[in-house]
């Protein structure tokens, strides 16, 4: 049994990303070494990660659900790492990846990392180009998906070998040093699919409806509430208008999350800086099939 890597995440009842979720981590490391906590303990998700380890915890709506889900991961994450050389956490629509060029995979690319650090990965938004892409998803999805834009909210310092506090969210940590190992991405999938994302978004508007308070007033992100979501269809529709890159080379943004590298505030966190790209690539055929 391999002790170099684990893999951690909350979920409720969503199908579609948690056997995603389970097919990379799973296949990479063990379905023994993936960590779940079923939010409401779901029988969907139960059955989904049979063979991995599924904690079960109350699912009733709450304002503080963001507070408790981080409070919650952070306490699992420092336990794991007592167990395992380095830690993956995130949501389960969020699958950290090396690029194929690097000949590695997650798990030998981890073992040859030194620890006590913190792997902040570049983040791609996995994007459904509808206008071009009309091949359904089934067992991959990088194949029927080849587009990403920059997502520099999702560079999250998520691949943990050293004892810190992960902000909420798991934008921040209190590590202050910056690592950003040139192969490795984080592929956030909220866009991938315009039929799932319509069915998952629906379904998070009526649990904040459930919790019955505003965006002010809940520790719940944004994007959870119907009055942020927008026309579905238009913000897809807008994926063509994004700029197309040449070639796939993010250097350039490693740079630039070093050179703005600072303290974020009085808080305890470290940050860099995360303007908006308006800027797509397409992934090169080595990552089709990856996820």
């Amino acid at each position: 049994m391999q002790t170099v890597a684990a893999a951690v995440t909350m979920v409720r009842d969503d199908a579609f990303f948690l056997s995603a979720w389970l097919r990379h981590y799973g296949g990479l490391l063990g379905r023994e070494n993936c960590y779940i906590v079923n939010h409401g303990r779901g029988d969907v998700v139960a059955e989904l990660a049979a063979g991995a380890n599924v904690i079960g915890i109350p699912g009733d709506p709450h304002a503080n659900f963001d507070m408790k889900r981080w409070r919650l991961l952070n306490g699992l994450v420092a336990g794991l790492r007592s167990y395992y050389s380095h830690v993956i956490v995130g949501d389960v629509d969020e699958l950290v990846v090396v690029d194929p060029e690097a000949g590695q995979d997650l798990l030998d690319f981890l073992a040859a990392q030194p620890i006590r650090r913190v792997l902040t990965p570049v983040g791609l938004e996995v994007i459904h180009r509808i206008d071009i892409e009309d091949t359904p998803i089934t067992d991959r999805i990088l194949g029927p998906r080849r587009h990403v834009r920059l997502a520099p909210h999702y560079s999250k310092p998520c691949i943990l070998s050293l004892g810190t506090k992960i902000a909420r969210g798991g934008h921040f940590t209190q590590a202050s040093k910056l690592f950003t190992p040139d192969p490795l991405y984080l592929l956030h999938l909220k866009f991938c699919d315009f039929g799932n994302y319509v069915t998952v978004m629906n379904q998070r508007n009526a649990v904040t409806e459930a919790v019955g308070v505003g965006v002010r007033d809940a520790s719940i992100g944004r994007h959870w509430f119907a009055e942020a979501r927008g026309e579905d269809r238009a913000v897809f529709e807008g994926f063509a208008e994004l700029e197309m890159q040449e070639g796939f080379d993010l250097g350039w943004v490693r740079k630039r999350m070093h050179r703005t590298w600072k303290a974020r505030g009085e808080t305890g966190y470290w940050q860099f800086d995360r303007p908006d790209h308006a800027l797509q690539y397409r992934l090169p055929e080595r990552f089709t099939g990856l996820i």
